[in-house]
């Protein structure tokens, strides 16, 4: 009897490795446990919020020339300036600004010749107050210029121009700031001061970020910067730039194909030390489409991508983005059901 017993238990186990190995595997499909969303119109996108640094370089671009009390300041940093506009007072008397690449380094008066007096000469051009050839003499009708010029200016018509009441600078129009070190209200000059301090058209502006960011961050992506009025202002990702140590990464930000990033709103960039702005880095331009969640995809063996309709058929479907766990997707009806893992790989 316990050998019989013995025979039936290893019978039964043969049957059953038996019946194991031989048996076909499971249709993965039918398997699995799955649910069914509904195809429906949304958008899909992928953002993440950094920070843009702006900063204004600043190079010297005229001294000052005048002595006594400065007794006003004319233009706020990063002010656009041209021809004859009034920088900052000495004594109550006015120091204008003018291009030029000789500076301002003595009186111009009848009988004076040189490439300061030309520059002069196109001052009192571009204010309307000179109309005869630039030719660098002052005679009659430079002097006569000067003194409709010191009459508009609220000084006395002497027809000379005292050597502290121009700073000629190289460009005009430009961007200009006054070295508060040694320009401003109440400041004691004895002349020979940094007085003025050219800026580029706009400020240099970048994003720094870590290895990780650097690495979703490509050249022209975009790049949405809020201005400090609370403007947005539409860049892109330009060259990444590591510091010496090889750190820190840096990415520049430029305006679409190029441009200036700010425009025409530069002068809300202060112009000393460092402006933090808050950014928003596409990473996945947002597209509007028929939404499908990312798990309802399927390979097939083509290696095209497809997804499993209530009727367990494959329909193919083309991906344009994905982000967040959601795809957008054509060649599949608005409306439809499809099907979908019941767990993610977490188990919710």
């Amino acid at each position: 009897m316990l050998g019989g017993l013995v025979l039936l238990v290893v019978g039964a186990a043969c049957a059953w490795a038996t019946m194991t190995v031989l048996r076909p595997a499971d249709d993965p499909l039918a398997s699995t446990e799955h649910t069914y969303v509904e195809v429906t119109r949304g958008k899909v996108g992928a953002s993440i919020s950094l920070n843009t640094i702006a900063e204004w370089s600043q190079v010297p671009a005229g001294s000052n020339h005048a002595s006594g009390i400065v007794t006003s300041i004319g233009i706020e940093p990063g002010a656009e300036v041209s021809h004859g506009s009034v920088l900052y007072s000495v004594d109550l008397r006015p120091v204008a600004v003018a291009q030029g690449e000789v500076p301002m380094f003595r009186q111009i008066g009848a009988g004076v010749t040189g490439a300061d007096v030309r520059q002069l000469q196109e001052m009192l051009a571009a204010l309307g107050y000179y109309d005869s050839a630039f030719d660098g003499r002052a005679e009659a009708g430079t002097i006569a210029a000067i003194k409709r010029w010191q009459k508009s200016s609220g000084l006395s018509e002497s027809g000379v121009v005292e050597q502290g009441d121009l700073i000629f600078v190289s460009r005009l129009p430009a961007r200009l700031a006054l070295n508060s070190e040694s320009i401003h209200r109440g400041a004691s000059l004895s002349g020979g001061e940094e007085a003025v301090l050219g800026l580029p058209a706009a400020p240099r502006f970048w994003v720094p970020v870590s290895e990780g960011q650097a690495a979703m961050i490509t050249a022209g992506t975009v790049i949405e910067v809020t201005s400090p009025d609370g403007q947005t202002w539409r860049g892109v990702a330009g060259e990444q730039e590591r510091d010496a140590d090889g750190g820190a990464i840096s990415i520049a930000v430029t305006g679409p194909d190029g441009t200036v990033l700010c425009g025409d709103a530069c002068g809300q960039v202060p112009v000393s030390g460092q402006t933090t702005l808050l950014s928003n880095v596409v990473t996945v331009e947002q597209v509007e489409g028929l939404l499908v969640p990312s798990s309802a995809l399927v390979t097939m063996a083509d290696a095209g991508t497809a997804v499993i309709g209530e009727d367990g058929k494959r329909i193919p479907v083309e991906v344009r983005t994905s982000a967040k766990g959601m795809s957008v997707v054509s060649g599949v009806d608005e409306g439809i059901r499809v099907r979908v893992p019941a767990k993610d790989e977490s188990g919710e």
